[in-house]
């Protein structure tokens, strides 16, 4: 056998670069959107083992949805990619490219099993370049092709050692044939053919017999004339071991999918569900259809399911001469190969064990699959058909009238193919591309039309997309799923009437419940999203919120284990404010899918709102061992650390706002909780670090903001909280505590008595019965001496507060240092002057009224414990409607998740010592201030 030599390595590794270097600017398209983009068994912190649990998308193989498609060593390489280079399409196409240079070479390998050097090699070249393997090549889930393509060739190339030089059996080649053959398998299910082609090669090329030779034998032995000859018995028990190891495979895979065959609606395979004989007829007429892409691929698709094939409903359709005349020609080749010895026969045989075995699971003939035509399954069986060619190469070019021809030819084979390649790839490069291409081939397939819909809705093109969905429903109208594109869209464009009409019409095209009888039909899962779209528009409209939980209990009815409907449900009861009927949804949910990460946060949700934060803790923390960068439950989670005022929590806490940072670098409101917790542990110059972080992401920040003026107040900043506080005015001007701070610094600190009387006059413009705008105001009218006004002043104050002991404390001063002042003759009203000789008469005295005044509106907190709540105004609990969507991309609507958080903190053992230490500070400062005025 000769060897493969490097020159021919680099030739075709060349060719290959040449033909699909550009598929490296292509993206991910169509499948790969599935397989790569929403896959989480790429993700790093997905548990390696769930690769062998799930199918190759990424939906475990015990739900019926999976379509059973069990590839983990193709996921494991997309797994591979994702680590080092995340999901950048480029290094998953370059990967792909690298894999169908090795198959070429290893195909090489192969035809030299049974073609001369020359042949062989045209075949590899007219492999590199095939029009028909751009979809394996160009679409990342091509993969799957050629990594199975790769251990199928080794596998059988390490059998054909199976036979030493004396015609003995060498065990250690099959051995390696059986590994090989189930990591073949382990990528795509077609890998396992590669047994038969072993069995073809053993009794038709290694043993030399023919069909005649083997039925003589048989004879023989059945007449009892002679025995199994030792070449015929060593043959056997090489098939038997083969054919063990096949059934083993077998097994496994059965017993992997449940021994439950995937769930395919009529439009993925409209034949399939078609009566006898249309169902034969059409699935045969494939067959045809099929060798006529790898003879002339000029109008390839990406999609040939729904009506691109027209169902052969008839015996007298013209198509079935296609039909008959492909399986004559069939017969016809395998009637040569099998009858005669030859080295032609027996290359024959090869490429019609090649053509033919690997494309048996993908034809339709023994079960159905999920599509009509697909391109990339012909990936293996066009190395059959390029052996063909290179064969029939072969012979017309020893004869040599038509050598140079023949030459001319292959050349212009490979030239075109070539050039038909490199621009077939660019059709791949979008979504939009690929199947606005597939729409000049074939204008029948309603799935097209939905698919380029789809593009343009990616790019928020409504208005074009709308089109393309309502020419899907013309093309299918009893498409249900382009009917729900329709409605989406519509909503999308805001068109909440027709929007509804929609989704009502693919509603009726659904199979309806007989009340009282069980539902027995099958229905796909992506079709019953139709009552949670629906549910979901109209659960916008408050007065018809029984009306959308009776569309999800209809979903439900249909289809119990519909997890879907489970979690908008839970949504929508917490939105109606039925707590425990939410939970119970979760938790039905959670039964169906215990390790959805969302659904345990979702729970945690539920939890808040019944008032049960360890439970609520619990389950935030389930999500987050399943998905450890989950970045709500992170956030949400380190809120409620922070709100239980338990200072244990604190580090945690402290943790987890920083992996949510890492995730959301962007997102100001990570920063600005690490900068509460950082003063919360009096860490004054962490605190002021990420309170600035989280402002310069976010410009007028008000939470940020205020706390971060507060911090400078505490810090005895007082100054630099002024710049502070002016920007968050010029954002917030409405601000009261920001006015109530400012205005204490002004007059504390500035000594600007106008600049406070002006914030404190602003705040009761805004709100005329705020008690401590009117109460520092009174301050401001004693501080200027203006005793009269002053006394009316807190009157009034008195009247909107009269439980405020305070209040009438201060103005029980008031009134004794205007009787003091009148008793001595002095002037009671504000005079020019009066306010300095106040101020030498008690330095420092009125500015600890004031401060204290300023701040003695939260009890002894102040400014500090408004200052808290507005910094949880920002942190609302993101609802899983911001996780969890509805089926057709519609965002689930639940309870007005801008509104702010009403969960109140709870203070801790610290906190309440503090507050008190404060309170019994201030009346000290106060009885001192009244005694000193009662002196007056």
């Amino acid at each position: 056998m000769a060897v493969v030599s490097w020159k021919e390595i680099v030739l075709l590794t060349g060719l290959v670069v040449g033909c699909y270097w550009n598929s490296l600017s292509c993206g991910f398209v169509f499948d790969d959107v599935s397989a790569i983009l929403d896959n989480k068994d790429l993700r790093p912190t997905t548990p390696l083992r769930n690769l062998f649990l799930n199918d190759f998308w990424g939906t475990p193989m015990a739900e019926e949805r999976s379509h059973k498609s069990y590839r983990p060593l193709t996921v494991l390489t997309f797994r591979l990619n994702y680590l080092f280079s995340e999901l950048t399409a480029a290094s998953y196409h370059l990967l792909n490219v690298v894999l169908h240079a090795v198959v070429c070479v290893l195909f090489l390998r192969v035809c030299r099993l049974f073609l001369d050097k020359t042949s062989s090699l045209v075949a590899a070249l007219l492999f590199a370049v095939h029009p028909i393997h751009t979809e394996a090549v160009t679409g990342v889930v091509g993969r799957a092709e050629l990594l199975s393509s790769i251990f199928l060739l080794a596998a059988f190339l390490a059998y054909t050692k199976s036979t030493s030089a004396n015609h003995s059996i060498v065990w250690a080649p099959i051995a390696l044939t059986v590994v090989l053959v189930a990591a073949a398998t382990l990528c795509k299910e077609q890998g396992i053919t590669v047994i038969g082609i072993c069995c073809v090669h053993e009794v038709f090329v290694a043993q030399g017999f023919t069909l005649p030779m083997l039925l003589n034998t048989l004879r023989q032995v059945l007449q009892g004339k002679d025995g199994f000859p030792y070449a015929v018995l060593q043959t056997l028990l090489k098939l038997i071991v083969l054919v063990i190891s096949t059934l083993l495979l077998v097994i496994v895979r059965v017993q992997v999918i449940q021994s439950q065959l995937p769930v395919f609606t009529r439009f993925d395979n409209p034949a399939a569900v078609g009566p006898t004989p249309t169902r034969q007829l059409t699935f045969n007429y494939l067959l045809p259809v099929n060798a006529w892409l790898l003879l002339n691929p000029s109008e390839l698709c990406c999609d040939w399911t729904m009506g691109t094939i027209p169902l052969v409903e008839s015996l007298l359709d013209p198509r079935n001469l296609a039909t008959l005349l492909f399986y004559t020609f069939l017969g016809l080749l395998t009637y040569h190969s099998l009858r005669y010895r030859h080295s032609s026969a027996r290359t024959v045989i090869m490429a019609l064990s090649l053509i033919v075995l690997p494309f048996i699971p993908a034809s339709n003939l023994f079960f159905p699959v999920g599509f009509v035509v697909a391109e990339r399954v012909l990936y293996v069986p066009s190395m059959g058909f390029c052996v063909l060619i290179a064969h029939g190469f072969k012979i017309v070019s020893h004869k040599g009238q038509l050598k140079k021809i023949s030459w001319l030819m292959i050349g212009v084979l490979l030239t075109t193919h070539a050039v038909k390649t490199f621009n077939r790839n660019w059709d791949w490069e979008s979504e939009y591309t690929l199947f606005t291409s597939a729409l000049k081939v074939n204008k029948n397939n309603a799935k097209l039309w939905n698919n380029v819909g789809h593009a343009l809705e990616n790019q928020h093109n409504y208005a074009r997309a709308l089109r393309y969905f309502l020419q899907a429903t013309r093309v299918q109208p009893d498409d249900i799923g382009a009917h729900m594109n329709v409605g989406r869209t519509y909503k999308n464009l805001n068109r909440s009437r027709e929007a509804e009409e929609a989704y009502l019409v693919a509603k009726s095209l659904m199979p309806q419940v007989i009340p009282g009888k069980k539902y027995a039909t099958r229905v796909a899962p992506n079709h019953l999203n139709v009552y949670i779209n629906l549910a979901n528009l109209i659960r916008a409209n408050d007065s018809r919120l029984e009306e959308a939980d009776q569309l999800y209990r209809q979903a439900i009815s249909m289809r119990p284990d519909f997890k879907q409907a489970y979690i908008s449900r839970g949504e929508l009861l917490l939105k109606m404010n039925k707590l425990t009927e939410a939970r119970d949804a979760y938790l039905r949910a959670l039964e169906l899918d215990h390790a959805n990460a969302d659904l345990w946060y979702n729970l945690a949700i539920v939890n808040i709102e019944m008032k049960d934060p360890p439970e609520a803790l619990k389950n935030f923390n389930h999500a987050l061992e399943l998905s450890p960068r989950h970045k709500l439950a992170l956030f949400n989670s380190a809120l409620l650390m922070q709100e239980s005022g338990e200072p244990k929590f604190w580090p945690e806490a402290n943790r987890r706002f920083l992996a949510y940072v890492e995730e959301e670098p962007d997102d100001a409101n990570g920063y600005f909780n690490l900068g509460m917790l950082a003063m919360d542990a009096n860490e004054n110059a962490a605190a002021e670090r990420w309170m600035r972080k989280a402002i310069s992401l976010q410009a007028g920040f008000r939470s940020a903001l205020f706390n971060l003026a507060l911090l400078y107040s505490q810090s005895k900043r007082e100054i630099d909280a002024l710049p502070v506080l002016d920007e968050l005015l010029r954002h917030h001007p409405e601000h009261i505590k920001g006015l109530i701070l400012k205005g204490d610094i002004l007059m504390n600190h500035k000594k600007d008595t106008r600049g406070a009387k002006t914030c404190f006059e602003r705040i009761l413009r805004m709100d005329p019965a705020n008690v401590q705008g009117k109460h520092n105001l009174c301050v401001v009218y004693f501080e200027e001496r203006d005793l009269p006004r002053a006394e009316r002043c807190l009157e009034e104050t008195l009247a909107m507060a009269p439980n405020e002991e305070y209040v009438r404390r201060h103005l029980s001063i008031v009134r004794s240092k205007m009787a003091a002042m009148s008793a001595a003759g002095q002037p009671i009203g504000a005079a020019e002057g009066a306010t300095a000789a106040a101020k030498e008469e008690s330095p420092g005295r009125v500015e600890e009224v004031a401060k204290e005044v300023g701040r003695g509106g939260e009890e002894g907190r102040g400014g500090e414990a408004a200052g808290r709540r507005a910094g949880n105004e920002k942190n609302v609990r993101k609802s899983s409607a911001e996780r969890l969507q509805g089926a057709d991309g519609d965002q689930a609507e639940s309870a007005d998740s801008s509104q702010p958080d009403k969960r109140t903190k709870g203070k801790s053992t610290k906190d309440i010592k503090d507050i008190e230490e404060k309170r019994a500070a201030a009346l000290k400062r106060l009885e001192e201030i009244e005694r000193i005025l009662s002196g007056d």
